[in-house]
């Protein structure tokens, strides 16, 4: 009786294994298609942060960077100095200020480039570091 039993469940198995397999694959496209439309998403958030970033790295440009002017970026690197220069803490350092992580490190890149990129805008930098 066991085995009747056994070779009922057996049957009944490849009886439903083709709908079984085309649930399977339909998950699967479902799958590709929700992974294909996240990394479109972050590829496009990637692309908008860059942009920003180019736009606001032209030489000569004081313009604020992501919100944050050449003054208030001095203002938070200077505070560094009460945390024994730990970049770690700088976006505290930036929250404290108003300023959000992610606008804080589009403006620290930014007004590093610039910096390095102008000796105007360095020596303005430096101005406001010491000022404080």
């Amino acid at each position: 009786m066991g085995l009747f039993k056994s070779l009922k469940g057996a049957r009944d198995a490849m009886a439903a294994a083709p709908d079984m397999i085309k649930q399977a694959q339909e998950m699967a496209a479902n799958a590709q298609e929700m992974a294909a439309a996240q990394q479109q998403a972050a590829s496009a958030r990637q692309e908008q942060a860059a942009a920003i970033v180019a736009a606001a790295n032209e030489t000569g440009s004081t313009e604020p960077i992501a919100g944050v002017s050449l003054e208030l970026f001095a203002e938070v690197s200077r505070e560094l100095q009460n945390h024994d220069y730990d970049q770690t803490k700088a976006p505290e350092i930036a929250a404290s200020k108003g300023i959000p992580a992610e606008d804080w490190q589009t403006a620290l890149d930014g007004w590093n480039d610039r910096i390095k990129a102008d000796p105007a805008i360095a020596k303005q930098f430096n101005t406001y570091y010491r000022a404080g």
